[in-house]
């Protein structure tokens, strides 16, 4: 027996128009992201939500952090062994979606993956604060562990280790860039008519079409 949920409301806070559209989906996302930075309701701005396929075509989500943005796409850190990584070690097309849904909107990246060079993600990694490098060698993402004691102790034990030096860099973690071949862009409206506008990328430029609703 299914179970209905009368969950409804209206989106009303603002529209996107033709006039608010930039050459390029990166200034248009740019912009967007200032303004959900400043909405207090918006924890995490730069959380977004990306999907990936198994060789057998089921796809998975996760949420992961955008941690760089330029003029082709945005950037992630993870572990390489992790699901997804094996996932982009096969199949390079990612589709990511950023929910700014107290904004009344959401932008969708698809397109595929390049990994960075290892100064970039030496570079990064360095950056993290030390717990977030301690507990980036500490798991080993997405593999079964018997005991949430089993994967604590394990992190206390290299916070010990590494006490007053540098954490090396796992040679498994390291960035994706998403570079983007299309970029949706969605604004709620009344009346469920909302405003979407797709930029597909061309050989020299970005063509931009309005999508119904």
């Amino acid at each position: 027996m299914s179970i209905f949920y009368q969950v409804r409301r209206e989106y009303a806070l603002s529209d996107l128009s033709e006039n608010d559209l930039t050459e390029s989906p990166f200034e248009l996302f740019e912009t967007w992201l200032q303004q959900v930075m400043q909405i207090d309701k918006i924890s995490d701005p730069t959380a977004m939500i990306v999907a990936t396929v198994d060789e057998h075509g089921q796809s998975y989500q996760r949420t992961v952090l955008m941690k760089a943005l330029d003029d082709t796409g945005v950037t992630f850190y993870t572990n390489k062994n992790s699901r997804k990584g094996q996932h982009l070690a096969k199949n390079k097309r990612i589709s990511a979606i950023f929910p700014w849904l107290a904004a009344e909107r959401q932008v969708v990246f698809s397109g595929e993956v390049i990994e960075l060079s290892e100064a970039e993600n030496d570079e990064y990694f360095a950056s993290r604060p030390f717990e977030s490098q301690i507990a980036a060698v500490a798991s080993a993402q997405s593999e079964v562990i018997d005991s949430r004691e089993s994967l604590e102790q394990k992190y206390h034990a290299l916070v010990e280790q590494y006490q007053g030096q540098a954490v090396p860099r796992p040679q498994h973690w390291g960035g994706y860039k998403i570079v983007a071949e299309q970029v949706e862009f969605w604004q709620g409206g009344e009346f469920r008519m909302h405003d979407r506008f797709l930029y597909q990328r061309t050989k020299s430029n970005w063509k931009v079409c309005r999508l119904q609703p």
